[in-house]
Parts: C-alpha cells; structure tokens; sequence
C-alpha cells in the first residue's frame, strides 16, 4: 500500500496510460468514449474545456462514477473509454485510478489541458455571465 504522494503517483501512471492529445483526438472520433475534466470549477471557468468532456471536480469523481451511489452521473458507463485529465497530469493520473478501482477497465490519462490546447485540440468556452 502507497505511504507518500511519490509512492501514489507511481501506482496511478503504472495502472493508468499517458496518452497523447493525438492519441485522444483519435479516440474520441471512433465514438463511445467519456472525457472528464477533474480541475477544480474556477478552473474550467477560466479556461473552458475539452469540447465534449463532462466536468467532475476530482473530489466528487468516486461519487459520479460509481453507479451505486446516489450521485452517480450517467454518462459514466464502464463498457466507454474514460479519458481523464486535468491542468498538470496529476490529478487525472489519480483520478484514472480511482475509476480502476471503481471497475472501469479502458482509463486514459490525457495529462494536462495546456497540452490539449497547444496542440490545437477543441475547447468549448464558459459562457459569459449573463448568457
């Protein structure tokens, strides 16, 4: 059992791939795939999102994707590919494995949003208050 962040980490990017925004872009066009967004609200709020990724803060991901659980969101389903990600890697790489635990075989961690952005990848904005 992991006893340090260090220890933690290494566990969740052994059981959790690192994919690549190109790798993702082509997921994501074969269809039945599920991109959570684990920041933090004022993060996604700054920034936006991954076009099509549903935003679960990462302390909430155990409640939205464990269908027992009465927060359990839907659009969890452990047949999809789950690509998580985050603004460094960190949490996503956490985050992926929790949802390994949880049951969920095909978990992906796409790292950090910056990444995504910089490789051109489609962001879908915040809408400004009062829209």
């Amino acid at each position: 059992m992991a006893t340090s962040l260090k220890e933690m980490m290494a566990a969740a990017n052994a059981a959790v791939p690192k994919i690549s925004p190109d790798e993702a872009r082509g997921l994501m066009a074969g269809g039945d795939v599920l991109v959570v967004d684990v920041r933090d609200a004022p993060e996604v709020a700054n920034s936006g999102k991954v076009k099509g990724a549903v935003h679960v803060s990462r302390g909430m991901l155990e409640f939205r994707a464990d269908p027992e659980s009465p927060f359990h969101d839907k659009a969890f389903d452990k047949a999809k590919t789950v690509i998580v990600y985050c603004a460094s890697g960190g949490r996503s790489a956490l985050g992926g494995k929790v949802l390994k635990d949880l049951g969920y075989e095909k978990v992906l961690n796409l790292g950090a949003f910056k990444d995504w952005v910089a490789a051109g990848g489609a962001v879908e904005k915040p809408l400004e208050p009062g829209m």
